[in-house]
């Protein structure tokens, strides 16, 4: 190996090093400033408002930020409640009708069980019969440790349900502090925002600053885009089944609407969260123009859901649609469902970095280049 290519695998390794280095300090210390990584999310969100107050309005800096920080509680703080009242009613509804639909459950099971299930088992218990002793025993302990394992797994489900509920009371204390550093923090970054920005860069060289400020602006025009996205994605969702439920002649159309909607944050498992129990029950119920109505809704969804995603993720960020195709999939398969949220940011990441030139720059740099401009 030349001596120029064993340079290029020194500067090469020296990249991976730091890249590897940087997520770790990243990781490291984001475990224990989230509170202050929250506030510097929401300072970004709230500063544009805050510069209108200030400029338009002549606002003082310190009440107009203290004002957007209201408002967004309030946005907040009312969104949750018109949700919780929603939910409210909902519930009643189905205190109301549940006992009902629960009789005609019982009684659609229990004809069930004495039509099907009793004669399959008799004729079950006939072939039984007709074996060998051993051969009972063996199937019949099959069956035992079958029935066994249900309930064990079952038991074990509802333990760790059970197990999160003061695990997660417990953990109020520590969601209010975070609460609180998160707004103060805002509050005192989203003040001395310019004062910062300024600080930063006289802080760091100018090429730094230059090609930081750029990724930063990229970043920002395509997380947007990506967040646009899946606010676009979610009210399509919602639209559709508002309109099918009102169609079904559904009561509480809106309600489920926005519920399932707000589930969509989970692609593919969200809807099915909420239309299979619910196409079950209506099909062991007996009403099945229901079940059809609502297999047809859950299929039209994800139908949409599949073709639509790819293409307003794509013209939303600005990535190909076979591209972030390939992420949503990579995503998934990494990371499970969250990757479907971490593949399409990785992509936005490393398309900006690629869009600013800071690749361009670091493969000059393995090449030979003896600094990164």
């Amino acid at each position: 190996m030349s001596l120029t290519n064993v340079y290029r695998l020194i500067r090469f390794l020296i990249v991976i090093i730091v890249i590897i280095s940087f997520l770790f300090i990243a990781f490291f210390v984001a475990k224990y400033t989230y509170p202050f990584i929250i506030a510097l999310i929401l300072a970004f969100m709230i500063r544009p408002l805050v510069d209108i107050l200030e400029t338009r309005a002549n606002v003082p800096r310190q009440l107009a930020v203290f004002a957007a920080i209201m408002f967004l509680l309030v946005v907040i703080t009312g969104t949750i409640t018109f949700l919780v009242i929603e939910l409210i009613k909902g519930t009643t509804y189905l205190a109301e009708h549940i006992p009902t639909h629960f009789k005609i459950l019982v009684i659609f099971f229990q004809s069930f069980i004495t039509n099907e299930i009793i004669p399959i088992y008799q004729r079950f218990a006939s072939l039984i019969s007709t074996l060998d002793p051993s051969q009972q025993t063996t199937i019949l302990n099959n069956i035992q440790r079958i029935g066994e394992e249900i309930a064990t797994t079952g038991a074990n489900i509802i333990q760790q349900v059970l197990q999160q509920i003061p695990s997660t009371l417990g953990k109020l204390p520590n969601y209010i502090s975070v609460l609180i550093f998160s707004l103060l923090g805002t509050f005192f970054i989203t003040k001395d925002w310019y004062k910062l920005k300024t600080l930063i860069n006289n802080s760091l060289p100018n090429h730094l600053t230059e090609s930081g400020g750029n990724v930063v602006t990229g970043l920002k025009q395509a997380l947007f885009g990506f967040v646009k996205a899946q606010l676009t994605l979610i009210m399509i969702t919602a639209l559709i089944v508002l309109v099918g439920l009102i169609i079904l002649r559904v009561d509480y159309a809106i309600t489920i609407a926005i519920i399932t909607g707000l589930i969509d944050l989970l692609p593919y498992l969200g809807t099915g969260l909420v239309f299979i129990p619910w196409i079950l029950y209506v099909f062991f119920s007996g009403n099945y123009f229901l079940t059809i109505g609502l297999s047809l809704l859950y299929v039209t969804i994800v139908v949409q859901r599949q073709i639509m995603e790819p293409k307003i993720l794509s013209s939303n960020i600005g990535l190909n649609p076979l591209a972030t195709l390939i992420a949503l999939f990579a995503g998934f398969q990494l990371w499970g469902f969250i990757g479907l949220i971490a593949g399409p940011v990785s992509l936005v990441v490393i398309n900006t970095l690629y869009q600013t030139g800071i690749v361009n720059q670091v493969w000059n740099y393995i090449k030979g280049d003896n600094t990164l401009k």
